[in-house]
């Protein structure tokens, strides 16, 4: 069998090249091992699939500078029109994140599907790729496949059984690249503390502010949800990106308030736990029996949950040996990746969705060329 390109992977990105490059004129062959495509899309923005961000192009990516030639050719206004001419409308919400009109991830996925299908994409599904080879002629996968070039859009290990298992990662050392050491990221954070039990399930919202030895390595504001062995919600999440060992999370529970206007306000107030006006009152009493400030809650960090809690992956592909223009392997010519299977990584609110389609989009119009 032979193809223009095989991509492998039929996740965002992935489906994102295989659609690009299709409506361009190539013979397109997508490898899925999962028994459906998008599968883990179903699973985002708590199944409604939070598509993108208006601020997307002034996001703080990890390899910012590398994400910034495919981030600049394919901003939120294209966004909105590559899903448009897919049969997919879009809105915005005030932060700035961009939804399906439906508020369904299904309206997302089958748009893409249908619009693959439209293209010409041929996708096998039930098909893991275990074998890449370099050829005189391109590529073969799995030693029965041929392709004049690869895209390998497979993503990263987070949420193993949506399909990402680290598979792309193995078929890249396999032809030479180096991988930065996967880690799970927007994921939990585990806290050693004896107030967690009574906290499990409360949600505040918060400056979190992790700290080592007195140094701040990341600080985020939005909402904690208290689990029983630790912290999880956006800021937490957010805070994962940056852990180390020897971290504490330190919460700000009342940001609104600076330390002289909260300790005037409690004074004022004749009650038995005056902070039970301003938190949930079993917020109120954990701060008051540990002896610490509500301007300064802090657990200690032990770790983060694995990679089948984890949102998305950090680490991966050494973005040092692909050109950022392409995103073409300078390694091995005529293989591209695409996607989290790169070692570049967003926040929480769309920022990864939207590398994923402008990384998939820039890597299929690269392949054509």
């Amino acid at each position: 069998m032979k193809h223009d390109l095989i991509i492998i992977g039929a996740g965002a990105s992935g489906l994102a090249a295989a659609i690009t490059v299709a409506q361009a004129g190539s013979r397109v062959l997508v490898l899925e091992r999962m028994p459906r495509a998008g599968k883990k899309i179903l699973a985002t923005g708590n199944g409604r699939c939070n598509v993108s961000n208006r601020h997307a192009a002034t996001h703080d990516y990890h390899n910012k500078h590398f994400a910034a030639p495919a981030m600049q050719a394919f901003g939120t206004t294209e966004c909105e029109a590559f899903f448009h001419a897919l049969g997919l409308a879009l809105w915005e919400d005030e932060a700035g994140r961009l939804y399906p009109r439906s508020n369904m991830a299904s309206g997302v996925l089958d748009a893409l599907r249908f619009g693959a299908a439209r293209a010409g994409v041929e996708i096998l599904c039930d098909t893991a790729a275990t074998q890449l080879n370099q050829t005189s002629g391109g590529f073969t996968v799995n030693h029965h496949l041929h392709a004049k070039r690869v895209i390998v859009a497979a993503g990263g290990c987070a949420a193993p059984a949506h399909g990402s298992d680290g598979s792309g990662f193995a078929l890249l050392r396999s032809v030479g690249h180096a991988i930065i050491t996967p880690k799970p990221a927007l994921v939990q954070l585990r806290c050693d503390s004896p107030l967690l039990p009574s906290l499990k399930g409360l949600r505040v919202r918060a400056t979190a502010r992790l700290v080592q030895r007195d140094k701040m390595l990341r600080e985020s504001e939005g909402e904690i949800l208290f689990t029983d062995d630790g912290l999880s919600g956006i800021a937490a999440m957010e805070l994962s990106l940056a852990y180390r060992p020897g971290c504490t999370i330190e919460l700000d529970l009342l940001p609104d308030y600076t330390h002289e206007q909260l300790q005037h306000l409690l004074a004022t107030w004749q009650t038995d736990l005056p902070l039970a006006g301003l938190l949930p009152r079993r917020v109120a009493q954990a701060v008051v029996k540990s002896g610490q400030s509500a301007k300064k809650f802090a657990f200690p960090v032990v770790g983060t949950r694995d990679f089948s809690h984890a949102q998305i992956t950090a680490g991966g592909a050494d973005v040092r040996e692909f050109d950022p223009h392409t995103l073409q392997s300078r390694v091995v010519p005529g293989l591209f990746c695409c996607g989290e299977v790169l070692d570049v990584h967003g926040g929480c609110g769309g920022f990864n969705l939207h590398w994923a389609w402008a990384s998939g989009v820039l890597a299929g119009l690269s392949s054509h060329r």
